[in-house]
Formats: structure tokens, C-alpha cells, sequence
């Protein structure tokens, strides 16, 4: 997060500072524009006729425009603000300032070619920081992610939802058979009765549930040709949910193995590494031994002559001392013989 938030004004500085310079001095640039505004003339005249305005902007306006489209693109972009639309607009507006100014395959001099090419291709840099900030999501799921996710919920609700379809019309279906047996029976039971009260009215009846009777067949096809519908609608809608559901799981199977595949490769890769560098460290330790084996006898050598010189230093400390303790003796012996011979008289 913090490297976004330094990495944006950073790629926005140049386009802010070109989009100024552009307002400043619009003709300059139009002149180094002209072969790219006679090429997209005839885009910009169509687009003119479809849009609300009364006549096509001359150059200068377009140039104009597309330094404010740089230094608002620009601004959003440094602060954080709308992030992947600022770049995507800022991309769109390099493109043809790219070609109008570094057009470096024209230049005949050498010198002025090789720094039109190196614009041209800071710019295809800079396109590329710009495509890799519009595509950048800071963590959040991708639109393909998105629509893969909506596509496997909607599949799984028209499989649901063909189901539940397939219950209701059966359970309509067997309601609307018992409705039409009822109303045959009852119609039938009427006509009875009223035929015993009256003659004429019990003919009438009769004649009306006869009818009901005969179209009752009609109305039970009816309804079971409807059920049939519906269920050739809800299996039509259960092959096609089943037949999408195959193809993410051939795609997810697919996925998977080359997610293993990579895994695999990249397991092999970093065993060869460990095995290269494993090896490097031991003739390291190998080469560091032999070193120090060759370094050896030299150490032993130097610690010999030291200790024989630390012995010659001692023995020569300790016969210097005999001496001086020799010395010492002697002339307290001669003191004591003086004192002797003194003490004798």
C-alpha cells in the first residue's frame, strides 16, 4: 500500500507536467501532432456527427483537450483517486502523443534519431506502468473472477429454480385433474337432482353437464400438455445448468492441473537449486579444508619456533638469574667471613 501510494504521483508527475505545457503552448504541439490529427480525422468527424455539438474542434482544441485529459487523469492518479480509470485514460492519451512526438523511423540524422528513440521507448515504459496500474485490483477480486463466480451462481439458481418449476406444475397439474373430476361429479349430481324436480330444467342441466362431461378429456389434455411443457422447459433448463456446471468443472479440472503442472515445476526447480547450491557449499568446505590442511604444517612450524624461542628466552632468564643469585650468595659469604674474622680478634 504504501509503495502504490509512492509509485502514483511518481507516474503521474510527467503527464500533469506535459498536460501544463500543452495549455501553455497548444501550437508547438500541434505541429509535432499534425500526421497523427490527419489520421484520426476521419475517426473524430464520425464521432462529431454523433455527438452534441455544432461543429468538429479544430486542432488546437484537441490538443487542448488532450492536455486536460492528462493533467485531471494525472491529478486523480496521484491522489488515489479512481486509480484504474486514471491510468486507463492516461494510457489512452500516450499512445497518440507518443506516435505524434517520437516519430524516430522519420529522422535521418543519426544523433536525433537515437533520442527520438529513446523517448519513444521511456514511453512504451511508461504505457506499460500505466496498463499494470489499470489492471491493478490492491487485493480485491478480478471482473473475470467476478463474472466466473456470477456465472456459477446463476447456473446454480436456474438448477434450483427449473426444480422448484418442475414440483409446481406437477402439483398444479394433479390439482387442476381433481378440480375437473369435482366439477364433473358435482355437475352430473346437480343435473340429477334437478331432473326429478323438473323435467325441462333437469333436460337442461343434463344437456350442460354432458357438455362439461365431454369437455372435461379436452381441459385434462390441456392441462397435461401444459405440465408437459413446462417439464420439457424445467429438463431444457437442467441440461443446459448441467452442461455449464460440466464445463467449469472441465475447466476448473483443468485449471487444477496446471496449477499442479506449475507446482511440480516449480518444486523440481527450486530441488535443483538447493541440489546446485548444496553442492557449491560443499566444495566450498572441500577447497576452505585444503586450505587450511596446506596452512597446517606452516601453523605447527610457527608454533614450534615460537615455543623454542620462549624456551632459549626462558633458559637464558633462568641462568641470569643463577648468576645474579650466585653473585648475590658470594658477596653475602664474603660479608659473613669479614664478620667472622672481625669477631675472632
Amino acid at each position: 500500500m504504501l509503495l502504490r501510494r509512492i509509485a502514483r504521483p511518481m507516474l503521474a508527475a510527467m503527464f500533469i507536467t506535459g498536460g501544463i505545457a500543452a495549455l501553455k503552448s497548444p501550437q508547438g504541439h500541434v505541429e509535432a501532432a499534425r500526421p497523427v490529427l490527419d489520421l484520426v480525422s476521419p475517426a473524430v468527424d464520425k464521432a462529431v456527427e454523433v455527438a452534441p455539438i455544432d461543429g468538429r474542434p479544430d486542432d488546437e482544441m484537441l490538443v487542448k483537450i488532450d492536455g486536460l485529459v492528462k493533467i485531471v487523469a494525472g491529478s486523480l492518479l496521484a491522489l488515489g483517486k479512481f486509480p484504474r480509470l486514471s491510468s486507463a485514460a492516461l494510457a489512452a492519451s500516450l499512445i497518440p502523443t507518443t506516435l505524434a512526438g517520437h516519430r524516430f523511423w522519420e529522422e535521418s540524422d543519426p544523433a536525433q534519431k537515437q533520442a527520438q528513440q529513446i523517448h519513444f521507448f521511456k514511453n512504451v515504459g511508461l504505457l506499460g506502468g500505466l496498463l499494470i496500474a489499470a489492471a491493478d485490483t490492491e487485493g480485491k477480486p478480478s471482473l473475470g473472477r467476478r463474472a466466473r463466480r456470477a456465472r456459477r451462481r446463476a447456473a446454480a439458481a436456474a438448477s434450483a429454480q427449473a426444480a422448484a418449476l418442475a414440483t409446481i406444475t406437477s402439483g398444479v397439474g394433479g390439482r387442476v385433474k381433481g378440480t375437473a373430476s369435482q366439477a364433473s361429479g358435482t355437475a352430473a349430481g346437480l343435473a340429477a337432482g334437478l331432473a326429478g324436480l323438473a323435467p325441462g330444467a333437469g333436460a337442461a342441466m343434463s344437456a350442460r353437464a354432458a357438455r362439461a362431461a365431454r369437455r372435461a378429456p379436452e381441459f385434462r389434455s390441456r392441462v397435461a400438455d401444459l405440465q408437459a411443457e413446462w417439464s420439457k422447459k424445467a429438463a431444457k433448463a437442467a441440461r443446459k445448468a448441467e452442461k455449464r456446471a460440466g464445463a467449469l468443472r472441465k475447466k476448473a479440472a483443468k485449471r487444477s492441473a496446471e496449477l499442479q503442472r506449475s507446482a511440480a515445476k516449480r518444486g523440481a526447480e527450486l530441488q535443483r537449486t538447493a541440489i546446485e547450491r548444496g553442492t557449491a557449499l560443499q566444495k566450498a568446505a572441500e577447497k576452505k579444508r585444503a586450505e587450511l590442511e596446506k596452512k597446517a604444517p606452516l601453523l605447527i612450524d610457527q608454533m614450534s619456533t615460537q615455543v623454542s624461542r620462549f624456551g632459549h628466552d626462558v633458559a637464558g632468564r633462568a641462568s641470569a638469574v643463577g648468576a645474579e643469585v650466585a653473585q648475590q650468595a658470594e658477596s653475602i659469604a664474603k660479608d659473613t667471613r669479614k664478620r667472622v674474622h672481625a669477631l675472632s680478634r
